[in-house]
Parts: C-alpha cells; sequence; structure tokens
C-alpha cells in the first residue's frame, strides 16, 4: 500500500527539514550582515551580531575633561564629569589609568595619580579629579574602563556611506555606477534574445539547425577566455573602458544562455495558436510582440533574475571594461574591494557597504522569484 500512487511519502518530514536547513543556512550570514550594519565599532570587535540585544561588556579608552574645565575648591583643583558624556553609558566594573593594567581599581576607588593627584571613577562613569595643585596640559587624563553598555543601534553607517558628500569612500557614487551597468546589460540581451529565439523556435530557414547548435556550444566557453581579445577589439573601435563597452561585453556574455532559454520555452507553446494567427494574416512581428512575448514572460522574468545578479554582482567584467582613476565608474564590488584595502579594520563600514550592495538583488529576486522556477522548467516536459 505505501507505493500506491497518490499516497504521502513518510520521508516527507525529512524533505521539510532539509529546507528548512538550507533556508537557514542561507539566512544565517545576511542577517548577520544587517545587522552588523548597525552597530558601532566597539560592539563588533567586542561581540557577534547574536549578542547585539543584550549588554555586552567592552574595554573601552575614555577621556576625562581637560584641565581648562578645572575650578578650585577651597585649596584643591577639581575636575569633575562623566566619562561617558557624548558616547552611549554604561556600568564601570574595572578601571584603570594606564593599557597595561586597564583593571586595577574596582568602581568607586581612588587611583593615585602621583604629585598628590588622586582619581576617582564611580560605576555610572562620574568622576572626581582633585589635586593641590593647578593642572597643567592640553588633554584630559585617559582612563581605560571595563564596562557593561547596553545595545545600541545607529544609522550612522548608513548616513555615512551614502549621503556623506564630505566622505571619499561614499558608495552613492557606486550605487548609481552599478545601476547605470546593469540595467541596460540587461535589457539589451533579452531584446535581442527573445527575437533570436523566436526565429530559432518558429521561423524555417537555412543553418537554422547549425545556429542552435553554435548557441548551445557557446554556452560553455570560459568567460575569462574571451576578456582581452574583446577588450582589444573594443579599444580598436573606441568603446573600450566605458559604458558601451561593458554594456556591450555583458551582453555577449549572457546571449548564449539567453538564447537557449527562451527558444526552449517557445518551442513548447501551442503550435496552434501560431498557425491560426497566421491563418487570420498575422506576420511574423505581429505574433511575436502581440502572442509570443506575453506567454513567454516567465522565462523572460526568469534570465533577467539571472541576468541581474550576475551584472550586478559582477567584479572581473568591470575591472576590465570600466578602469577609470576618476573613479566615476566604479561599481560597488570594486568599491568594497577597494573598501577592504584602506578601512579594512573598520568592520561596521564593510557591514554597511556589503549590505547596501546586496539589498537591490535580495528585493530582484524576491519580486521575481515566482517566475524563475517556471522559466528553468520551460521545454523540460511535454
Amino acid at each position: 500500500m505505501d507505493n500506491i500512487a497518490g499516497t504521502k511519502s513518510s520521508l516527507t518530514w525529512a524533505v521539510h527539514l532539509s529546507v528548512v536547513v538550507l533556508v537557514v543556512l542561507w539566512l544565517f550570514p545576511t542577517v548577520g550582515l544587517f545587522v552588523s550594519s548597525f552597530r558601532t565599532s566597539d560592539q563588533i570587535a567586542s561581540s557577534g551580531w547574536w549578542a547585539s540585544m543584550f549588554p555586552t561588556e567592552q574595554n573601552l579608552v575614555l577621556r576625562a575633561a581637560a584641565p581648562s574645565a578645572q575650578v578650585q575648591e577651597g585649596t584643591d583643583f577639581v575636575i569633575s564629569g562623566n566619562l561617558f558624556e557624548g558616547s552611549t553609558a554604561g556600568r564601570i566594573s574595572r578601571w584603570g589609568t594606564s593599557s597595561r593594567a586597564i583593571d586595577v581599581y574596582k568602581a568607586g576607588e581612588t587611583a593615585d595619580l602621583g604629585d598628590d593627584k588622586m582619581l576617582t571613577v564611580e560605576a555610572d562613569g562620574s568622576y572626581r579629579m582633585v589635586s593641590p595643585t593647578e593642572m597643567t596640559g592640553g588633554r584630559g587624563e585617559r582612563v581605560f574602563v571595563t564596562a557593561k553598555t547596553p545595545p545600541e543601534f545607529t544609522f550612522d553607517n548608513y548616513r555615512n556611506m551614502l549621503f556623506d558628500p564630505s566622505n571619499r569612500e561614499g558608495m552613492s557614487r557606486a550605487f548609481i555606477s552599478t545601476l547605470t551597468v546593469t540595467i541596460p546589460a540587461t535589457v539589451i540581451p533579452i531584446v535581442i534574445a527573445a527575437f533570436a529565439a523566436y526565429a530559432l523556435a518558429w521561423m524555417e530557414f537555412p543553418g537554422r539547425a547549425l545556429l542552435i547548435a553554435a548557441v548551445v556550444g557557446l554556452l560553455v566557453v570560459p568567460l575569462q577566455l574571451a576578456l582581452i581579445p574583446l577588450l582589444k577589439f573594443h579599444n580598436a573601435i573606441g568603446i573600450g573602458k566605458g559604458f558601451l563597452g561593458v554594456w556591450l561585453a555583458h551582453t555577449g556574455f549572457g546571449l548564449p544562455l539567453a538564447i537557449y532559454l527562451l527558444r526552449n520555452y517557445m518551442v513548447g507553446l501551442p503550435r496552434d495558436i501560431i498557425e491560426n494567427a497566421k491563418v487570420d494574416g498575422a506576420t511574423d512581428f505581429q505574433i511575436f510582440i502581440k502572442i509570443i512575448l506575453p506567454l513567454s514572460f516567465p522565462a523572460l522574468a526568469s534570465f533577467a533574475i539571472f541576468q541581474f545578479l550576475w551584472t550586478w554582482n559582477d567584479l572581473l567584467v568591470a575591472m576590465v571594461f570600466l578602469v577609470d582613476s576618476t573613479g566615476e565608474t566604479t561599481v560597488m564590488t570594486k568599491a568594497i574591494v577597494e573598501l577592504l584595502g584602506t578601512r579594512g579594520g573598520n568592520w561596521e563600514i564593510l557591514a554597511t557597504a556589503a549590505f547596501i550592495s546586496m539589498a537591490v538583488p535580495i528585493a530582484v529576486f524576491f519580486a521575481m522569484q515566482r517566475y524563475l522556477v517556471r522559466g528553468l522548467l520551460a521545454g523540460s516536459v511535454k
């Protein structure tokens, strides 16, 4: 009875569990990157993103007020205030005045700074520095504290990356450049491939089988094999190192898959519809525009997802065909690579830049993913 058609498999739970595991594995780094993009550098350095909702213990370097803020109380000179002024407040457990001994004193204890100068730091960050003589110097005393700070999230990372005009590493220009590359590099091959796929699927002409075989053969040509010859050709005709060159490069590399995918889909459309339209006097162009294109939308959307994700995340083609010393045509993948070299320690900046780069592809995928499987399975069954 277990093999009767229509009965539910006993391994359904295993399939569901596998899907859940795959989804979690996919979401784990994405959620981590998203959370890290809203955290400060101190929090990222002290704890993982999974601890972002809980208080964390951090080693901080804070500074007391400068000697210019001292006031005279009787025969003593006093500087008082709060170490957390201008930053997130916390609870201090240990503190010190030397980088070699950052936890010598407990909160509330008093340290001898020399020359009869005394410093007391409380758990809430308030401090009092007392000296029998007038204190001099341009900067305040440096204090190392071990404090438990509450969760903190900030939009400063995004503001710095996208909207700060003085930020040389801003991603806004790279974001626009990436859109300038991606949108035409997605639309152009779809338009060309749709016409070619219709011709190979429904029009009779000599050499059609050879063209189909050539398209299939081009699917296995490595991208790296054609980069240098294509770049030399672009430079020879004067379109190298610009947007036009990278559009045509992405078009050429994406056309074989686009034609193959769309042709397989169009072949599977009912022949009666095409023949009835021809009997009614419709031309091939009218059939293509009014019948084939609307029916082929799942395949078009499926390839659009692939092409958009590829061109948006591309680095190799952009590095070869968009060399610009001024940075006017720098795409986001290249900008992130440059950040790795110049801002390798600022993980909050890198996380923000990486998530900005991921946000658009994720939105496109979820908006059009229902067409993905329908387009990929086109022509697989009759």
